[in-house]
């Protein structure tokens, strides 16, 4: 969801080089052309989350250590993601709006090296080619499964990994690049239980992270929030949890302060994921 934040980016000079599936607001509506702000890194330092927000992810963490298992999967199949889906834009001179809420597919090679599909109400459907492939530049920041299933399941050393590689690839200040990186690897993937788990527990030791208590996802489902406030735009991201299993909803971005013609308080980018599988082909559902 970082990208809606810029201009819509020229091939080849995304500041992320994961897959495109990963960001499809990119791929499907024009950005808003937020004006950077001065980074809250050479400030205060962010705090430390709070005991309670340490105490939700682990809830999280062990939720989804009991996420349902979706068996043997081929390197052949594609991942599945049913969403409603709505982000801010606008074009050279228009006013600044908000999309109507809007079903979005995605299928995501499980391998890395099938091309993908994206379908959205009202747009239509593109095929989606992988723009990174296994054990090149950009792979070890992908959602693939394939390569998700790699990652660490030890907090510790998912820490590590996130602080490394978010610094390669993010272009942001490090723990705002840390947070987004998780959200990249979890928004259209299914990332198998243990590593998962690893991500929030990870996600507990990053700096500036907190709760926002009852919110609700796009499609009005209530909620818990982790959010954190990135330090170079005007905007929260949050990523929303059932307040009782703490299985993932989705996500919001919020406008934190009136810029570029968005006020404080808008709802720039909302999602709503209503369900992930593992199917044969792209183009079909479970």
């Amino acid at each position: 969801m970082t990208e809606i934040r810029h201009e819509k980016p020229v091939p080849g000079q995304v500041k992320w080089l994961r897959p495109a599936l990963a960001a499809t607001a990119v791929a499907t509506a024009a950005a808003v052309a937020f004006v950077v702000l001065p980074s809250s890194g050479s400030g205060t330092p962010a705090r430390p989350p709070s005991r309670s927000t340490v105490a939700l992810l682990e809830d999280i963490a062990l939720a989804a250590e009991h996420e349902k298992s979706y068996g043997t999967v081929r390197d052949d199949q594609f991942v599945y993601v049913e969403s409603k889906v709505s982000y801010t834009h606008s074009g050279e001179g228009a006013k600044t709006q908000v999309d109507p809420l809007h079903r979005q597919e995605v299928w995501m090679s499980v391998d890395g090296l099938h091309t993908g599909l994206v379908r959205e109400a009202g747009l239509g459907e593109h095929s989606v080619p992988p723009d990174v492939k296994p054990g090149k530049a950009g792979w070890e920041v992908s959602s693939f499964y394939n390569h998700v299933r790699t990652l660490p399941t030890d907090a510790d050393a998912m820490y590590d990994y996130l602080a490394k590689s978010a610094l390669k690839y993010g272009g942001q200040e490090k723990d705002q690049a840390m947070f987004v990186l998780v959200g990249d690897l979890l928004r259209d993937a299914i990332v198998p239980p243990a590593q998962s788990a690893a991500l929030f527990r990870a996600v507990a030791r990053i700096p500036g992270i907190t709760t926002v208590e009852h919110v609700v996802d796009a499609v009005g489902r209530p909620g818990i929030a982790v959010a954190r406030n990135d330090p170079d735009n005007p905007l929260r991201d949050e990523w929303i949890f059932d307040a009782k299993t703490y299985e993932f909803l989705g996500e919001r971005e919020v406008a934190t302060k009136d810029n570029a013609g968005v006020k404080k308080g808008t709802v720039t980018a909302n999602t709503a994921v209503l369900r992930r599988a593992v199917v044969d082909k792209e183009g079909q559902r479970p």
